[in-house]
């Protein structure tokens, strides 16, 4: 198959999003698809086999590490000669509404996928009252592709509810390779703690450093679990009110990692804190699992999808005050609660590789073709 994405985001920037998008388009080259990319302006030209077309963009005001990208002639020309069998937008926005429009008045088969839950962002920058309006607009986007992707159960029922049509849910995926318990290391550990000692307690964050990821309610934990740690992996526009919030506390910001030691970072930590409650998926959780560190989700979105309270992790209520103290609680009170946690996590991230997540979106694709072909045919 020959199948172009457009994506608001794409390297050099990391997220669940980007890691999902690199991995699929790793998996669909190595299986003979034929892959062209457009994205925002900064990316390499070429990712795993896969052509990728730059689009000169601007940085969102509130977000500036999202940049937004203006369709423009030039990807018309590039899209026309590559000549494609489907176009798969992900989180449509401006670039990806480009997609949609070449997609409708070229006739080609359009798949498009909800990853980020914008909606639910919007109170956390003061615009809550914009949330009926960017589900309209969301709607109107989606709408026009012949299948919607969801990465979690729970996405697939909202979208449905609030009127898109034709969703599916898109199986997660994780790099059991990468993130392993073996890259627990002792160094790791020290480099995580900054200068505080180490308790044996060592609660671990790393995403983005945003608003809408909660991490201000880790300090509550802090200062009820007195001999807890935390380190904050990961950058991003809230690391400076972050900074201020947690003064006083023995918090280490730690800023971006990559690769093993990344993956090292997470199989060093005692407990994996994950307090958002806006989450589609939570990619983070998995490569947590996987890792080998016990989790502590939300119970909202897509967490659930990923974590079995008491089994393979906990949960908390992001509604009831003192819910996520008494998580993280639980799952550092007894040592074999954690091992078995650990263990539990392992499995569970071992069900689900890159590959059959990308041999699952390969069959959609397949079904979306096909449906193609009938209706040219009736």
């Amino acid at each position: 198959m020959k199948i172009v994405f457009f994506t608001e985001t794409f390297l050099p920037k990391v997220d669940g999003i980007v890691t999902r998008l690199t991995k699929t388009v790793q998996h669909l080259v190595a299986s003979g698809d034929e892959v062209l990319i457009f994205c925002p302006e900064g990316a390499p030209d070429n990712w795993m086999g896969a052509r990728v077309v730059g689009v000169p963009a601007m940085p969102l005001p509130l977000y500036p590490e999202l940049k937004l990208a203006l369709p423009r002639p030039s990807v018309s020309e590039a899209l026309e000669a590559f000549a494609p069998d489907l176009i798969h937008v992900v989180n449509p926005a401006v670039l990806g509404l480009g997609g949609i429009w070449l997609a409708k008045t070229r006739g080609i088969p359009l798949v498009a996928s909800y990853h980020t839950h914008l909606p639910k962002y919007l109170e956390h920058y003061g615009m809550g009252m914009l949330e009926p309006l960017l589900w309209e607009l969301l709607k109107a986007a989606h709408n026009q592709a012949q299948l919607n992707l969801c990465t979690s159960t729970a996405m697939v029922d909202e979208l449905s509810a609030k009127g898109i049509q034709h969703t599916a849910l898109w199986q997660r995926g994780v790099d059991t390779d990468l993130f392993r318990p073996a890259l627990r290391s002792e160094a790791m550990r020290q480099r995580l703690h900054g200068r505080h000692d180490d308790t044996g307690n060592l609660l671990l964050y790393i995403g983005r450093l945003s608003a809408e990821k909660q991490i201000e309610r880790i300090r509550p934990v802090l200062e009820a679990l007195p001999g807890t740690r935390l380190a904050l992996v990961g950058d991003g526009p809230y690391r400076q009110q972050l900074e201020r919030l947690f003064e006083g506390t023995p918090t280490t910001f730690v800023g971006y990692l990559a690769g093993e030691e990344l993956a090292s970072a997470y199989a060093s930590g005692d407990a994996f804190l994950f307090p958002s409650s806006t989450e589609t998926l939570g990619l983070v959780l998995l490569e947590a699992m996987a890792a080998g560190c016990p989790v502590v989700g939300a119970r909202r979105g897509g967490i659930p999808d990923i974590v079995s309270d008491g089994v393979n992790g906990f949960l908390y209520d992001p509604d009831q005050e003192g819910s996520l103290t008494s998580a993280v609680a639980n799952l550092l009170g007894e040592t074999d609660t954690r091992r078995s946690l650990r263990l539990a996590a392992r499995e569970e991230a071992e069900r689900w590789g890159w590959a059959a997540a990308t041999e699952q979106l390969r069959s959609y694709y397949r079904q979306v073709l096909g449906q193609r072909r009938l209706e040219l045919v009736a």
